[in-house]
């Protein structure tokens, strides 16, 4: 049997656009699923903040249940889902997930996708798009990403695969992925922000009537180099073994500034990580274990 995605759809009064918001497209990542909660609960019960909505909102609160079963990023079969997509129909359970998700982004004319850092990463509250090489689906992801109204607003390189924006990328839908802490918790201040940050989105679409909030983004920064913002590579590693940061989230980071040691598991000398690019810390690792290879963190370079 294929996997079929369990979500909410909701009408509104008028004629409008399609948002689709997902969480949990990775098992460990909890202030997504909470904030749709929330926004399908609004949404039933008719709230007065969502009172006026035109088009339609079809929300996912756990895309990859196999994974969130698991406690884990990944589901049964290993595979990430934000590496698999498009998918295929008749493959592993990420597989058929991944297809499920592809298919259901196609019938959206805009989209929002949900993340933390997991369960070993945190992440500075953040909302990012693809430098998108159609100019008028890259204006209205920049307007999508001021308007959630996260601290930071950052573009990156098109050229990844395997994610759900670049199913979005390829069918020309507009979409923005947002980031807040992770760390194995869920923080009510995460929360919040990403229901109000649905929300301010819903009124820059023009599915809701909402006064603005007070701006709060502090950083536009657009990098579209190749791999920007393929955060699983920045800062690896070189042994496995104990990981001791020396650094803060939202750190301001100069190029060659030692983020943290790691302490081998033979006993060997400490080698230290220092950071390649300076710029702002968006990314850092809070699991003491690392893997030779993993990130330990992710500086925004300031351009």
């Amino acid at each position: 049997m294929s996997v079929e995605l369990r979500q909410f759809s909701f009408l509104g009064k008028g004629d409008g656009p399609h948002l689709l918001i997902t969480g949990g497209v990775h098992g460990d990542e909890f202030e997504p699923i909470a904030a749709i909660h929330r926004l399908r609960l609004l949404l039933e019960q008719k709230s007065p903040e969502v009172a006026s909505l035109r088009g339609r909102v079809t929300l996912v609160p756990i895309v990859n249940e196999s994974a969130f079963l698991r406690g884990h990023r990944c589901g049964d079969d290993g595979k990430d889902l934000a590496r698999t997509c498009p998918g295929r129909p008749d493959g592993s359970i990420t597989e058929q997930t991944a297809y499920a998700l592809s298919q259901l982004i196609h019938t959206a004319d805009y989209y929002i996708d949900l993340h933390t850092g997991g369960t070993e990463l945190s992440v500075y509250p953040l909302c990012g798009y693809v430098m998108h090489a159609n100019p008028g689906v890259l204006e209205v992801q920049r307007r999508m990403a001021r308007a959630f109204n996260l601290p930071v607003v950052w573009g990156t390189a098109a050229n990844l695969p395997g994610r759900s924006l670049s199913v979005a990328r390829d069918a020309n839908v507009p979409a923005v992925y947002c980031e807040y802490l992770g760390a194995a918790t869920c923080v009510p201040a995460g929360v919040d922000a990403y229901v109000e940050g649905c929300l301010n989105v819903m009124a820059e679409l023009n599915l809701l009537d909402r006064v603005r909030p007070a701006n709060l983004v502090k950083h536009v920064v657009e990098n579209p180099e190749p791999n920007s913002g393929h955060m699983q590579i920045c800062n690896p590693a070189p042994v496995a073994g104990y990981w001791e940061t020396h650094v803060q989230l939202g750190d301001e980071i100069q190029a060659g500034q030692v983020l943290g040691m790691v302490h081998p598991l033979d006993g060997g000398e400490s080698r230290s990580i220092t950071a390649t690019e300076t710029g702002i810390l968006v990314v850092l690792r809070t699991f003491p274990r690392v893997l030779a290879g993993d990130s330990v963190g992710v500086v925004m370079e300031f351009r």
